[in-house]
């Protein structure tokens, strides 16, 4: 099958297109440096990935922005980190300052030309609106973990976006699942029989930085470093 005989491409949006990671450094480091801490990022980073794991775990069918003050607790007490409730409840309220990364905005300008985009994410919704904005309000249907009841990779995310994409007249066999998390998506997605595109936003870095790690990688149908290595292929298939 070719990406050009896809007609719905439905995208992870917290480190696919956001770059979470800079948005965690970015409220993290300051208090960092205030502790005096030797820390370096991707301790900060393992601690957040692991401290969602632990979240998550405890409250599977929550969303992560409500989840945040537990992560970062989690985090910041394996780390020797201050947290208190306004450290925590400002680690929440830093999203709408989470960057996108460099190539997303103009890569879904080019992918909306001939695709229907749908943002499938384990935010809440207004984390959602947050990243969306970010974007540049690039999304043609929007699929939360509070409206699906359930966070990836908790199968019933991937589900519930079906049951609205049938409804919207497209199948499954018309969907490509895009995204950078192979423990929040891509395994699942392919074990759920989905075409799989992998953007390895960590190519060429050890570790999983903030993305709890995975025991073994599930195959993706393609892969690219960028998502606009994806928009170029798109473009090249359509001549």
């Amino acid at each position: 099958m070719k990406l050009t005989d896809f007609k719905v491409l439905t995208f992870d949006v917290v480190g696919t297109l956001i770059d979470f990671e800079q948005g965690i450094l970015d409220y993290m480091r300051p208090i960092v440096e205030r502790s005096a801490l030797q820390l370096g990022d991707e301790h900060i980073l393992g601690a957040y990935g692991r401290g969602e794991v632990v979240a998550q775990g405890e409250h599977p069918d929550s969303p992560f922005p409500p989840l945040m003050d537990r992560i970062y607790r989690v985090a910041a007490n394996a780390l020797g980190m201050p947290a208190d409730d306004g450290e925590a409840a400002g680690f929440k309220e830093s999203i709408p300052r989470w960057p996108a990364f460099p190539d997303s905005v103009e890569a879904l300008r080019r992918l909306r030309q001939r695709y229907r985009l749908v943002a499938v994410t384990n935010s809440d919704n207004w984390a959602l609106a947050q990243f969306s904005k970010t974007l540049g309000e690039p999304f043609d249907d929007l699929v939360t973990a509070e409206m699906a009841g359930a966070s990836k990779p908790d199968p019933r995310v991937f589900h519930f976006c079906l049951e609205r994409q049938k409804a919207a007249g497209f199948a499954q066999s018309d969907i490509l699942h895009v995204a950078q998390s192979q423990y929040h998506d891509i395994g699942v997605a392919h074990l759920l029989g989905y075409a799989t595109c992998w953007i390895e936003r960590r190519m060429h870095q050890d570790g999983s930085g903030g993305t709890p790690a995975v025991d073994k990688r599930a195959e993706p149908d393609w892969h690219f470093a960028t998502l606009a290595e994806l928009a170029d292929a798109v473009d090249k298939e359509a001549g």
